[in-house]
């Protein structure tokens, strides 16, 4: 063969057989990095997707049907003027589009559509469609890229970074999903000009939690900021979303993919989460979710004489600053101690057998314990007006 005649790209190996008694090892490294943007306007927007749109020719994008009443059109026509062909496909605003039922529609959709490997999913919408976006786009075709285009705070701070992509279920939210990190995310503020407080409170409530675990700077700004953040001033909200974003992705490259279960951005959730699912996840918001089980978390820290009360009071008054939830009676219901410990059983499945509690010991420091008991849990329950 004249080899000089050959064109394309060459490859040549020359692998070696194994012995006979030679354990096969497989490695497969995965080493992933994306930027997040913070835009004041549509503008600056643009200009951070046309970054990313290099070589896409199909935008698919995914949005509920409030989000795409407003914002829509206006979307569509811009994403056009960038050069791409675009689809769209929206679902009804609510967790509980957050299912197996939706995420296969959006299949079908996407197997009907002309979107290739190398285009992209755009999840444009709150924590629900960055979650149920991000996961549809992971398993299609193995995966294609996404970007999310946070609409609320709740997923500019939170939902929309870390590449945790999942669906709710019945069992327990979150049960169906993957690790997927996106290609990339803006966040627009002035897309937040369309929430009320408590949707900012309940983002706010996952910028708390960032504080408490990580960062006291961040935490002593949130309660100087309280009012301007309520109040949607758009100064502070930039200051607390690019923190909030700096601080989750620091923690989350610690370690991606959850090998070590035992992870501080949990704190919050090993109440919160049973908490969505005894309510039916829609009476309550995430973030107000997550703010309760703060109160209760920090509580069991505080009955161990591991947090100082002046610490525990600093948050419980932070969050009531902040419209939060931090007593039952703020909550739905007919919540109870037992339908809670029930719920956590299947969490504890969910997270190799054992509940790890986050608790902190002060602002920037917590402790991850595997040894709360039941009666500890019913205590501080107690405490914050559950029984």
């Amino acid at each position: 063969m004249d080899t000089a005649t050959i064109t394309g790209l060459r490859v040549e190996d020359a692998i070696a057989m194994p012995r006979a008694d030679e354990c096969v090892v497989a490695h497969a490294r995965r080493e992933e990095q994306y930027a997040v943007h913070v835009t004041r306007d549509a503008d600056a927007t643009d200009a951070a997707l046309r970054e990313r749109l290099d070589g896409v020719g199909t935008v698919a994008v995914i949005a509920d049907e409030t989000v795409d009443a407003l914002y829509g059109v206006e979307l569509r026509s811009r994403l056009r003027a960038l050069d791409v062909d675009v689809l769209a496909r929206t679902v009804p605003a609510g967790e509980h589009s957050k299912s197996l039922d939706r995420a296969v529609e959006l299949w079908h959709w996407l197997a009907e559509s002309p979107l290739g490997r190398r285009d992209l999913v755009l999840c444009f919408g709150g924590g629900v469609i960055c979650d149920m976006g991000g996961w549809v786009a992971s398993v299609y075709m193995r995966g294609v890229p996404y970007v999310n285009l946070p609409t609320t705070l709740l997923a500019m701070v939170d939902g929309a970074l870390g590449g945790k992509v999942a669906v709710n279920h019945p069992v327990a939210k979150n049960l169906l999903g993957a690790f997927q990190q996106p290609a990339g995310v803006v966040c627009q503020l002035d897309l937040l000009r369309s929430l009320e407080a408590r949707q900012l409170g309940a983002g706010i409530a996952e910028c708390i939690k960032k504080g408490v675990i990580a960062s006291p700077a961040y935490f002593a700004f949130i309660e100087r900021a309280a009012p301007a953040l309520m109040a949607g001033d758009a100064s502070a909200l930039e200051a607390l979303v690019r923190a909030a974003a700096a601080i989750k992705t620091a923690l989350i490259e610690r370690d991606p993919y959850e090998v070590d279960l035992r992870r501080p951005l949990n704190f919050g959730h090993t109440i919160g989460h049973p908490l969505e699912t005894v309510t039916g996840y829609a009476p309550l918001l995430h973030g107000e979710a997550v703010a309760f089980g703060m109160a209760v978390e920090a509580t069991v820290a505080a009955r161990r004489g591991w947090l100082d009360d002046h610490v525990l009071d600093r948050l419980l008054r932070l969050l009531d600053a902040c419209g939060l939830p931090a007593h039952a009676d703020a909550l739905p219901p007919g919540v109870t101690a037992d339908a809670l410990i029930t719920a956590m059983e299947k969490v504890r499945l969910i997270r190799a057998g054992s509940l790890r509690w986050v608790l902190p010991v002060a602002l920037g420091e917590t402790v991850i314990a595997d040894d709360v008991t039941e009666a500890e849990v019913r205590a501080a329950l107690a405490d914050c007006g559950v029984r």
